[in-house]
């Protein structure tokens, strides 16, 4: 095949390099967003004179055609063409004739993908985004129906403090709001139109660029041609978005993984979101949670992947550039599967509410609370905190959980403690006491739920 910047060439490519060096098999998903952007660049072309306007009308009723064509699965896409741009063209010219050659006067490859790939990635993070609010929606009904939930919270995954299960929900809902958060941000800085910075140094002709970008829905323009086809920080930037996004899904899907375990048993995962094996029949597994858990690998490493492509590259633009495009298009991929998993496999689990409390009530998790109540009777904190342990070692020694001593025995430890002991140690207390703001009290916890429904309703 003859190609379009042939003229400097004496020589045919190599088919090894032709296969090496093409980029289609993958660019071709960039479609609608190539001729989307040509049309745009068509109609301005038209308008500002620099072809005319009936040579402009023909470009674009054609790319309309190559349009509908693709969509329809009745284009067979050319390695020769190189990429989704050059085929696109390939097609016009054939279809309508040589006035598709003016297309691409006043623009290079370099601005062009640089434009596609940007409007791609806005339409995919509009998707993501609300993907996060369906999860965040998950997140709170699950809470709504667990304000009186006590469970045991964990530190180094030891029982540590009684908490409401409502709580430890809506802490995840905090790391995913700051996530949509991020990703609004990062779609700010990507709706910016590089077209007009040519292959890198703008072009000699009188293009109208904000034209081209209102047209597009874009927010500006690029301001420095070199910046505008050189820089892939907009998808280091989604990429590192996803990047922790899938660690805070990571992190959820840790606690699933433990929660639906038979050592805790706290909740039954839905059977439409487990799987069995293929040996043991008995077994209920969480393999949706695992999967999430085992694809964060993966969008760790485009990510790691793109920052090691773009870290040495000179300005302007490079053919290693090109391989920005492959572990962007992954991490959309298992990002968006990732999400649209996840929300229902939430609100379909069933919270084993009594298994919860009684974890809660075992292990020594009201130590603190009796610390607390021996600082309310005017004891300083380090050696209320020492009488505490000391009564857990007894209790250990003994079999014992704090809340089955008997008066006596909390009396051989401190003269302070009295009846009124038992109620300040109940775990629903210990939880209850706990209002202050951004506390797992009942009262708090409801008023934080309250806010995040407010949250949603403005996304």
């Amino acid at each position: 095949m003859k190609k379009m910047w042939g003229g400097r060439f004496s020589k045919t490519t190599d088919h090894l390099v032709e296969d090496f060096h093409s980029s289609i098999s993958f660019d071709q998903r960039l479609y609608k967003e190539d001729i989307r952007g040509s049309i745009a660049h068509a109609r301005m072309l038209g308008l500002q004179n620099i072809i005319s306007e009936s040579e402009a009308d023909q470009i674009i009723n054609g790319l309309q055609e190559v349009l509908k064509e693709i969509s329809e699965g009745k284009v067979e896409f050319d390695v020769g063409a190189e990429d989704i741009h050059m085929n696109v063209e390939s097609l016009l010219t054939k279809k309508i004739g040589d006035v598709g050659k003016k297309l691409h006067t006043g623009r290079s490859r370099n601005d062009q993908v640089a434009l596609d790939v940007r409007l791609y990635l806005l339409t995919e993070m509009e998707e993501i985004g609300e993907l996060l609010v369906n999860l965040m929606k998950g997140l709170t009904k699950v809470a709504s129906e667990n304000i009186q939930t006590v469970l045991p919270g964990y530190t180094h995954l030891q029982r540590a403090q009684p908490i409401n299960f409502a709580h430890h929900m809506l802490a995840y809902f905090e790391m995913f709001y700051r996530d949509y958060q991020r990703l609004q941000d990062t779609a700010k800085r990507t709706s910016v139109s590089p077209l007009g910075s040519g292959a890198m140094a703008g072009t000699t002709f009188p293009l109208n660029r904000e034209m081209v970008q209102k047209e597009l829905g874009l927010s500006g323009v690029t301001n420095n041609s070199l910046d505008g086809v050189s820089d892939r920080d907009f998808i280091i930037e989604f990429t590192s978005f996803s990047a922790i996004l899938m660690m805070h899904l990571s992190r959820l899907s840790e606690e699933i993984i433990f929660w639906s375990s038979q050592e805790a048993a706290f909740i039954e995962l839905d059977d439409a979101y487990s799987t069995g094996s293929s040996i043991m029949p008995q077994k209920k597994n969480p393999d949706v949670a695992e999967l999430v858990r085992g694809k964060t690998g993966r969008v760790y490493g485009n990510l790691m992947g793109i920052l090691t492509v773009m870290k040495g590259l000179p300005l302007a633009y490079n053919k290693d550039m090109q391989e920005d495009k492959e572990g962007l298009f992954d991490t959309i991929d298992t990002v968006k599967k990732c999400l649209l998993v996840y929300a229902p496999m939430l609100k379909t689990m069933r919270v084993k509410k009594e298994k919860m409390l009684e974890a809660a009530q075992k292990g020594y998790t009201n130590a603190t609370d009796l610390a607390d109540y021996l600082v309310y009777k005017g004891l300083p904190f380090r050696d209320a905190h020492e009488v505490s342990g000391k009564l857990v070692a007894y209790g250990i020694l003994h079999g014992k959980e704090l809340d089955n001593l008997t008066l006596e025995e909390f009396k051989k430890f401190s003269d302070m403690i009295e009846e009124d002991i038992y109620n300040a140690i109940d775990v629903r207390t210990c939880v209850e006491r706990r209002d202050i703001k951004g506390g797992t009290g009942f009262k708090k916890t409801e008023e934080e739920l309250k806010k995040a429904i407010e949250v949603l309703a403005t996304l």
